[in-house]
């Protein structure tokens, strides 16, 4: 969590929001025996996977990531990809495909995808492109 300042019409307010919004963190001790409970928590989508296997976050990331925002008030996290980067897609129906990133939009991007001569235009989530 970190401290934001939001704007109302009327007042400014500070409060805590996730810094990762939409995701859960969980500790599994075996992912296989352990996953399909988790997936089936009212609003659970999928796991992240990064590299073809579950992402995991150590412990000693987690509690890095907690030091620097109690020292950095105002930190924020942001995408690495940018418009215009050619990326391939890393999960989906669209998994491996290349493309064009034409526009971010909060946590989605729109590709451009070329393949057989086409330009097939997918909104994505960013979290599923890999810059190549």
């Amino acid at each position: 969590m970190h401290e934001v300042v939001k704007q109302w019409s009327d007042r400014k307010k500070k409060i805590q929001e996730p810094l990762f919004r939409s995701y859960v963190f969980v500790r599994l001790e075996e992912y296989e025996k352990e996953q399909t409970p988790v997936l089936e928590t009212p609003g659970a989508v999928r796991f992240l996977w990064w590299q073809k296997k579950p992402g995991i976050v150590r412990e000693e990331e987690i509690e890095g990531i907690r030091e620097f925002l109690n020292h950095y008030k105002g930190a924020t996290i942001s995408v690495t990809i940018k418009e215009g980067q050619a990326v391939t897609v890393e999960e989906g129906p669209l998994k491996e495909q290349s493309g064009k990133i034409l526009k971010i939009k909060g946590n989605k991007a729109v590709l451009q995808l070329g393949s057989l001569g086409w330009n097939v235009v997918a909104e994505l989530p960013v979290q599923a492109l890999k810059p190549r």
